[in-house]
């Protein structure tokens, strides 16, 4: 990433992530159509409400991995093994340990939390099968989320692809196995959720303890070095933190959109599998920018970080928002894949011509952000999104529902606070110095 034409390598370290993520999306829309279409409308709503749940639970150690990343692209960049070594074992000691812990809190408390969600009953006890099993094997999607960090700070996102790919493909394999044939509804889909979440980390922690390059894991020196720990925790609080305020935001929302009924939730989670979509080019170009300016930072090439920038962040908003258009226009025909339900349909239909367009705020605020902490400055995107994607947010819906009860009303309340936190990212890059002062410790 330190050498060579900047669009080249960003577009070709984006775009094995953008697949991945592509194969990864699409089996959780696999889940979705063979739920919708061979269980019903309550079983596509029980698997849909847990979304969000789970997102809170996991979002933390996902950020404090973006924290490890950091440490260990900087390390890659500067060419400093000994560190690098720290990070990754490190790294991979820490998601074993938060794997169990969140292992432990998600099947005990997991049906609690659906609760409190003013889950209906009618889709309460799918719901409630679903998201144990998941978090029964929830470690593996741990694991495998440490090693895909580590292959994508040094660079290298082709590897996590095929990881994806051949995990898609079991997830497709055994979803029509264990609910078309077997009949297990939402249980099997957790159950062939698990399992391919097992073999990509599988191949992951394999390639890992195989390859002979500086960030090799050594089964031997996966401990938890504190020195680096404290180091990594820095870094991947503020993003852990982040993670869980917007995911807690979302669980609000959620819970406001379970007050409709099973039928909203339904036509909700239709519409989130297809804005899963417009967060592949923002997902793969806000880790590329983060491992660029990373990388670039540590071999102290601030004009190519100034460069790469602003490429990533114009061609991850362009991208996105073709993806909202393609949405809107194509509303109707695409939520009917998931239910046949008019309801569902409407339901869907309306969020997704409520939200759709306006993907590049969203794209805009995540692009931003992850330069932000490729250059180590994970405090700013966790107070912006702390401010903007949960204050704001749960404020304005928690107001504005009991004015106006209307669904509509909570859909709005995504565009809203994209805005609001596209605006405050705005003008913190425009003026602030912080890419000076990176120039000027490296004069001393």
């Amino acid at each position: 990433m330190t050498e060579g034409k900047i669009s080249k390598k960003i577009i070709l370290f984006a775009l094995p992530i953008f697949l991945g993520n592509l194969f990864q999306q699409l089996y959780n829309v696999v889940d979705s159509l063979v739920v919708g279409n061979i269980v019903g409308k309550e079983a596509l709503a029980a698997v849909s409400s847990t979304g969000s749940l789970i997102f809170l639970i996991t979002g933390f150690l996902g950020g404090l991995f973006v924290g490890a990343s950091v440490i260990i692209s900087h390390s890659y960049g500067a060419d400093d093994k000994e560190n690098l070594s720290k990070a990754v074992h490190t790294t991979i000691a820490c998601g074993l340990v938060a794997g169990l812990i969140i292992t432990i809190i998600g099947v005990g408390l997991g049906p609690t939390f659906l609760k409190l969600m003013k889950t209906p009953d009618d889709v309460y006890d799918q719901a409630s099968g679903y998201i144990k099993i998941f978090f029964a094997g929830s470690i593996f999607s741990v694991m495998y989320n440490a090693c895909a960090g580590i292959f994508q700070a040094v660079g290298d996102s082709k590897h996590p692809l095929y990881y994806l790919i051949t995990a898609t493909i079991t997830n497709i394999v055994l979803d029509t196995l264990f609910v078309a044939k077997f009949g297990l509804g939402v249980k099997g889909v957790a159950i062939a959720t698990v399992i391919s979440q097992f073999v990509s980390s599988i191949l992951a922690f394999t390639k890992l303890i195989s390859i002979n390059e500086n960030y090799k894991i050594h089964i031997t020196k996966i401990r938890i070095d504190f020195e680096m720990l404290k180091k990594l925790l820095k870094l991947g609080i503020p993003s852990g933190i982040q993670n869980s305020v917007i995911a807690l935001a979302n669980v609000i929302v959620q819970s406001n959109i379970n007050s409709f009924g099973s039928v909203a939730m339904a036509g909700s989670g239709s519409y989130s599998k297809l804005e899963g979509f417009s967060f592949l080019p923002i997902t793969s170009f806000s880790i590329a920018l983060t491992t660029f300016i990373g990388q670039n930072l540590g071999a102290k090439k601030y004009d190519r970080v100034k460069k790469g920038a602003r490429f990533g962040v114009i061609t991850g908003v362009t991208l996105s928002e073709i993806i909202g258009i393609t949405i809107w226009i194509f509303a109707p025909y695409l939520i009917r894949l998931f239910n046949s339900d008019p309801e569902v349909i409407k339901y869907g239909v309306t969020q997704a011509r409520t939200i759709s367009l306006f993907y590049f705020l969203l794209a805009t605020s995540h692009c931003l952000a992850g330069i932000l902490r490729g250059a180590g400055k994970t405090k700013i995107p966790m107070m912006v999104m702390l401010i903007s994607w949960c204050l704001i947010r749960i404020s304005y819906i928690t107001i504005m529902v009991k004015l106006i009860p209307n669904i509509r009303v909570v859909y709005w309340a995504y565009p809203l606070t994209w805005c609001i936190s596209s605006i405050i990212f705005l003008i913190y890059n425009k003026k602030s110095n912080w890419l000076k002062a990176y120039e000027n410790a490296s004069q001393i």
